[in-house]
């Protein structure tokens, strides 16, 4: 009986010295790692406080570009009655109704259309013509951009504005061999910047980067053995005619 009561005290003893050693954290790992003596580090050890980031980073906002139908007039009429004589007398409610206000997107894009085939077309019956098939494509161009800009996940738009840059790099080529003045024209009316596109595309490997640069310094060489043959033969016919 008197084992019994013993082995519990001491069950119970062991059972407070556990907790006890749970509650206080362990100092020799504090001590390793502030990098100071066992024996002279404190006894008390403070945890840092746990970093909680509930939030995101906000990203920065690129800013839209600006819409090539901005500077179209709200009072301006739509592009079927503007022939018209009548629209101009109707009282405000009707010229609101006919105006860009009350227009369709497609409305607006088809006078914004207009007006570009009216900065570079040959005369006013000019339908066909290669500055007209660009100043066409600009105006589509542009607007798929815009389209793109908003609805980044739009993959079939942003494939038919890719086919229109291809097709317009096309026309522009063909008219700078053909007609440059035309050409000038064009990239000046409608503010189209032209780049000139590389003389091969070539995927640039080790082997061909090292080839290139052997050819060029063979070139270098071979220019400055033509240029050294040069002086020599000049300096020839100077002492024969003297």
């Amino acid at each position: 009986m008197l084992s019994n009561v013993a082995l519990r005290t001491v069950l119970r003893s062991s059972v407070g010295v556990l907790r006890e050693s749970a509650r206080t954290p362990p100092t020799c790992c504090s001590a390793f790692v502030s990098g100071h003596n066992v024996n002279n580090a404190p006894r008390t050890f403070a945890f840092p406080a746990q970093i909680r980031r509930y939030a995101r980073t906000t990203k920065e906002k690129v800013a839209a570009p600006e819409s090539q139908l901005s500077d179209l007039p709200p009072s301006m009429l739509k592009m079927d009655y503007t022939a018209v004589p009548l629209a101009q007398t109707t009282d405000d409610i009707v010229k609101r109704l006919l105006s860009l206000e009350m227009a369709s997107h497609s409305e607006k894009l088809e006078l914004k259309t207009e007006q570009l085939i009216a900065k570079v077309q040959r005369d006013e019956s000019d339908r066909t013509s290669v500055e007209v098939k660009i100043a066409i494509l600009t105006a589509r161009i542009r607007n798929y951009q815009e389209h793109v800009f908003k609805h980044h996940k739009d993959k079939a738009n942003k494939r038919r504005m890719l086919m229109a840059i291809d097709k317009r790099k096309k026309l522009l080529k063909n008219l700078r061999l053909e007609r440059y003045d035309a050409f000038e024209k064009v990239c000046e009316q409608l503010g189209i910047t032209y780049t000139f596109p590389p003389e091969y595309y070539r995927r640039a490997t080790k082997r061909w980067i090292a080839k290139k640069a052997f050819c060029i310094k063979v070139f270098n060489e071979v220019k400055k053995q033509k240029a050294e043959q040069k002086l020599k033969e000049a300096a020839k016919t100077q002492t024969a005619n003297q």
